[in-house]
């Protein structure tokens, strides 16, 4: 029988996304620098970790965490009616790089910092060990928003380093497979589809970079408090690299494809861009990481049943 206060927990902290969810369905757009869409998977992570801990969590410390609970609700109605127009007027006065990454920041910021302190007051130091991937995933995520603001498009070096490789792929897949004609030069790549030319600029965030960036945070915590051999998490990481670097380059592909055979409407593309990684790249990380669960719990029962066998 699953355990009521563990219930309890994954509802209180649930609450204000499912509040959000409800009340500003509008907001939770996929795109990782354009609404609470993250959210909803930190939120599955979050879920998949606690559901079936057999950790009682006192009424006290359940109790102790609503103000927190009620707090993060008025902050998330107060965005909708004010707050978040304030916060632009200020990245504006002090002349942010961009905009839009800085008014979903402090949303991710106040998620991150309310899940943690909630899992720490329920489960003390050991939360990191019980339930690691969604607060490291919301945070995670409000790190990537900042350096987005602060270091947009390719001020930020180190990060767009890999880009041009990834854009060269790309070209060449295309290129071999007669899907169009595709050029690259640094960031730049130019197409030639069935509805005429298309010039398309990559910088890191296009390019998935901040979802290795994210996987490598989640992934770390979450292997830290898995009790397996230190080859094998190096190999799940490894792989788990491999597989988000060849989501980040299916995502460039979808781009381009997009451009090469439906449309070339700059505001089609956007829509489409918008939601092209995050589509991609959660379910991909959220499987990934089921996926390492399932069968390490299987490896463990077959290791328990040869170590002890039926008499």
């Amino acid at each position: 029988m699953q355990n009521k206060s563990v219930i309890f927990a994954i509802l209180i902290i649930a609450s204000p996304i499912l509040f959000a969810l409800t009340v500003f369905p509008d907001t939770f757009s996929l795109s990782w620098n354009q609404g609470r869409g993250g959210f909803l998977f930190a939120l599955a992570f979050i879920v998949a970790e606690l559901f079936g801990i057999k950790l009682q969590v006192p009424k006290k410390r359940l109790l102790a965490v609503i103000p927190l609970a009620a707090a993060v609700m008025i902050f998330l109605a107060g965005s909708e009616y004010g707050l978040k127009e304030n916060i632009v007027n200020y990245g504006k006065e002090i002349e942010v790089p961009l905009i839009y990454s800085w008014e979903w920041l402090w949303d991710f910021v106040v998620m991150s910092a309310f899940v943690t302190a909630t899992l720490s007051i329920f489960f003390g130091k050991r939360w990191i060990r019980i339930a690691p991937a969604g607060p490291i995933f919301l945070g995670g995520s409000a790190i990537i928003l900042a350096l987005d603001t602060f270091f947009p498009y390719d001020t930020l070096g180190p990060l767009q380093y890999v880009v041009p490789y990834l854009i060269q792929v790309n070209a060449w897949v295309i290129n071999t497979f007669d899907l169009g004609v595709a050029t690259a030069r640094d960031n730049l790549m130019f197409l030639q589809g069935d509805h005429g030319p298309f010039a398309l600029q990559v910088f890191w965030p296009s390019a998935g970079v901040h979802s290795v960036i994210i996987y490598s945070l989640v992934m770390m915590a979450f292997l830290l408090k898995m009790n397996i051999q230190r080859n094998r998490k190096i190999a799940y990481f490894a792989l788990g690299i491999v597989g988000t670097i060849g989501v980040n380059m299916i995502r460039i592909f979808s781009l381009s494809l997009f451009a090469l055979k439906i449309s070339t409407n700059v505001t089609e593309f956007e829509e489409f861009h918008s939601v092209a990684g995050e589509i991609m790249f959660l379910p991909w990380l959220f499987v990934f990481l089921m996926v390492v669960t399932t069968i390490e719990t299987r490896r463990l029962k077959k290791l328990e049943a040869s170590n002890n066998p039926q008499s």
